[in-house]
This record gives C-alpha cells, sequence and structure tokens, in this order.
C-alpha cells in the first residue's frame, strides 16, 4: 500500500492567520489553489483555506485575517496510507488536506489532493464499475444568463463547487468557484449576495468555462480518471443523446473507489 508521503506534494504555498484575506483571495486566484494551509506565527498547521471561505468575503479593501475564515481538517501524517487518507478526506468533505509532520509536531510538510491520489493509482484494479453508477441525477443548472451573484449565493447555500450552464435544453459550459474568483467577481458587494442589486452582477456567460467537458454514462472508473487528470477539472457533465443527465466530480470517484 501507498503511503502519503509517496504521492503527496511538497513545498505546498501557505498562508500566515495574520495574513489578510484579500491577500489570500489574489493567492489563489493567482497560484490556480483551490486549498490552501493556514499557518500560526509558530509553524504550526490551525486550519485550511478553501474558495469556498474565499465567496465569504466582499469587499475588495477587507481588513479581515485568514484566522477568523480558517476551516478544521482531519490529520494526515506522511506515514498514513494513501487510501485511508482518502477517506478521511471525502468523509471531510475535502479534495485536499495538509500533510502534517507527526500527531505532535503540527508543522507543515506535503499537502494531498485527490488529484495526488489519482495519479498514483494502480488503474487496472479500478473495480469495473461505469460512470452511471456513481454520478448525481439530480442535477441542479443555470443559465447564461443568469447573474453571477444569483449563482454565487447559491453556491453558498447548496455547497455546490460548479454548475452546468444550459441553453435551450443544451449544455454549453460550466461555471465555477474558481471561475467566479480568477475573473474577480468574488468581491461583490453584500446587497448583491441578497439579491436585491443583481442586476449589476455580470451574467455567467461572461466567466464561464467552455466548452463543456463531458462524459458518458458507459464511461469507465478508469476512462473518467484519466479525464479528470487531463482536463484538469473538478467535475464533469455526463450526457446521453445531447441531454444531461449527470453530473460527476473527483469525490464521486474516490468514493467508489473506497
Amino acid at each position: 500500500m501507498m503511503k502519503v508521503e509517496d504521492v503527496m506534494t511538497k513545498n505546498p504555498v501557505f498562508l500566515h492567520d495574520t495574513d489578510f484575506m484579500t491577500h489570500a483571495r489574489s493567492v489563489i486566484r493567482d497560484r490556480h489553489k483551490r486549498t490552501l494551509p493556514v499557518l500560526d506565527n509558530k509553524n504550526r498547521t490551525i486550519g485550511i483555506l478553501t474558495e469556498k471561505d474565499i465567496l465569504n468575503i466582499y469587499s475588495t479593501k477587507s481588513n479581515v485575517t485568514v484566522e477568523g475564515f480558517a476551516s478544521q481538517f482531519p490529520e494526515v501524517y506522511p506515514e498514513t496510507d494513501m487510501m485511508h487518507a482518502a477517506k478521511l478526506m471525502i468523509d471531510a468533505g475535502l479534495g485536499r488536506v495538509p500533510v502534517l509532520k507527526s500527531g505532535q509536531d503540527k508543522s507543515l510538510v506535503g499537502i494531498l489532493s485527490v488529484v495526488d491520489i489519482f495519479r498514483n493509482l494502480n488503474l487496472d484494479k479500478i473495480p469495473p464499475k461505469k460512470v452511471e453508477d456513481v454520478m448525481i441525477t439530480d442535477v441542479k443548472t443555470c443559465s447564461p444568463k443568469d447573474s453571477i451573484a444569483k449563482v454565487w449565493l447559491n453556491m453558498k447555500e447548496s455547497g455546490f463547487s460548479g454548475y452546468p450552464v444550459v441553453k435551450d435544453g443544451k449544455l454549453i459550459g460550466m461555471v465555477t468557484r474558481r471561475n467566479i474568483i480568477k475573473a474577480g467577481y468574488a468581491r461583490i458587494e453584500k446587497e448583491d449576495d441578497h439579491g436585491t442589486k443583481s442586476t449589476m452582477s455580470p451574467p455567467v456567460e461572461k466567466i464561464m468555462s467552455t466548452p463543456a467537458y463531458t462524459l458518458s454514462p458507459q464511461t469507465t472508473l478508469k476512462e473518467a480518471i484519466q479525464a479528470f487528470l487531463k482536463l484538469d477539472v473538478g467535475r464533469l457533465s455526463v450526457v446521453n443523446d445531447g441531454n444531461l443527465v449527470g453530473i460527476v466530480d473527483r469525490s464521486d470517484i474516490i468514493k467508489a473507489l473506497i
């Protein structure tokens, strides 16, 4: 069995608890990170900051610090079995976690992501399941004309990190937390969050990812893993005869393997 230390990413980018959230937002946007470990002044890992946390701040000049937004995470160590670490991540609803030196020493030695795990799986031993066996069929979608503020609020309320974009019944793209942060719209005024100024917010079509990457329900898990690695996306729409029938993300695949 592979250990976390064999597959983790070393020398990860991190934040200090005293950093401003505006700085954290720019690091996540410019360095293309979805999760950042948070360290205190003794270099102990005290939490993580995610894209979801970034969407909770409004001002471009916010003077709040990272400390108040850092989330808890399951503790993973270099000697932890890779698939056990994967289970801890999925149970916590996370796609990546910091790797700590030990239970006593909370210093940061790496970060483990679902992508790291995918890269190190023995694909010949993947169960013979298909995407239709693991996908979510109750798919929430949005329109290209929906305001970013509306979609942002839906993401916060639902916990979903992305929505397929549908026009005239056809899938045309995907909008994600990363799209919103990358485009600089993760700082819409608080009034927009409640929809009272949604007309000031640009439409989804301005920032969505196109083309819409898709899988067939008959795609095998092995093929799906290869697609996730090639495309570097967090979720893929599942289409049958041109119709959107499901959505599958990397966590769904990991759950099936566990």
